[in-house]
């Protein structure tokens, strides 16, 4: 009986498993069947091959694109990581396209993008840290502060930073975090809430003509950190203005003057910037300052629109306090996700 059922199983060809190997070594059999011995392989898809050629080059110089027109470079540098999805579909197209010589103009671009973002693929967080802190843009339209309130606090962030507060809601926030904060300070439509004490709280000028950022001085069992909430001016994207940022731009500028004036060695910056860590434009913050994100996150960390994040405007940055761990928090009825990163202050040099 044994001998028989041995001699059915060959004559089907094989077992389950063996029938599907060689299946699927018949068709790619086949598919390389259609590629040998066609010249034509070399000459198909040069126009994919220029389009692959182009978006590496989009790619591997995006600080080159002018702002001069419509601000193209920042509109570019805010969605830069998107432009990976093209990738693929190029590489399809070639493979039905039979080209050889768009298979390997695609190579180009994957290995900038791998280059540029390879390392948000994967989840570089440390762990520790002896400090957390939060920041979301809470929404002035938000529907329900409280609730919003309660769901930020149960973060367990030390250290939580709100923007977009609108005068009437303030209130409502105050009283809804006072059992997680004993202590916070509000500046116009920004605030900081903390269970350490706060001091030298003073608004920010950031040209805007109202207050929409501020500093305060948070003493951590660790050490005096400077700790920076700022709310930058909206950016749209206009089809007869394109990018207008020019609003946005002066703010960052105005706000890296600050932040590089300030004495205390230990600052964090919490808030909505506006802008990702790839605009050029925010390079009076970013030059000095180190995006917690980009150090040690878990992905790409994308923080609006809370719907479907498509871009980390939402920053944590530091200097001369070293990153542990980076994350977006639970949606809110905000428009974009709170984010949250742990930071070790123990570990830089000493300070008041």
């Amino acid at each position: 009986m044994a001998q028989q059922a041995y001699l059915t199983e060959t004559d089907d060809g094989g077992s389950g498993p063996e029938r599907r190997r060689d299946r699927l070594r018949r068709l790619v059999l086949r598919f390389l069947d259609g590629w040998r011995g066609d010249r034509r392989i070399w000459r198909r898809g040069l126009v994919l091959a220029v389009i692959a050629l182009a978006l590496a080059l989009v790619m591997l110089l995006h600080s080159r694109i002018p702002n001069r027109v419509g601000n193209l470079g920042s509109l570019t540098e805010t969605f830069l990581p998107w432009l990976g999805i093209v990738i693929p579909v190029l590489l399809v197209l070639a493979l039905v396209r039979r080209s050889a010589t768009a298979l390997i103009a695609v190579v180009l671009p994957t290995a900038v993008w791998l280059n540029l973002f390879g390392g948000l693929l994967f989840d570089k967080s440390a762990g520790g840290g002896d400090l957390m802190v939060a920041t979301h843009n809470v929404n002035a339209d938000n529907p329900d502060p409280s609730g919003t309130a309660r769901e930020v606090a149960a973060s367990g962030a030390d250290v939580l930073a709100l923007e977009e507060l609108k005068a009437s809601a303030v209130p409502v926030y105050e009283r809804s975090l006072a059992p997680t904060y004993r202590y916070h300070a509000v500046q116009g439509t920004v605030g900081l809430w903390s269970k350490y004490p706060i001091s030298a709280v003073k608004p920010v000028n950031i040209r805007l003509g109202w207050t929409r950022a501020m500093r305060a001085t948070v003493a951590t069992p660790e050490g005096a950190v400077a700790v920076y909430v700022a709310h930058m001016p909206s950016v749209r994207v206009k089809m007869n203005a394109g990018f207008t940022a020019s609003q946005r731009d002066q703010s960052a500028d105005a706000l890296g003057e600050a932040i590089s004036d300030e004495r205390l060695p230990r600052v964090v910056l919490l808030g909505d910037l506006n802008g990702t860590m790839n605009d050029r434009s925010l390079n009076a913050v970013t030059a000095q300052m180190r995006s917690t994100q980009g150090a040690v996150g878990n992905g790409f960390g994308f923080s609006w629109p809370a719907s479907f994040p498509m871009a980390r405007i939402d920053q944590i940055m530091v200097k001369g306090v070293e990153p542990e761990s980076s994350w977006t928090l639970p949606r809110t009825d905000s428009d974009h996700l709170p984010v949250a990163a742990r930071v070790k202050v123990t570990t830089t040099a000493t300070g008041s």
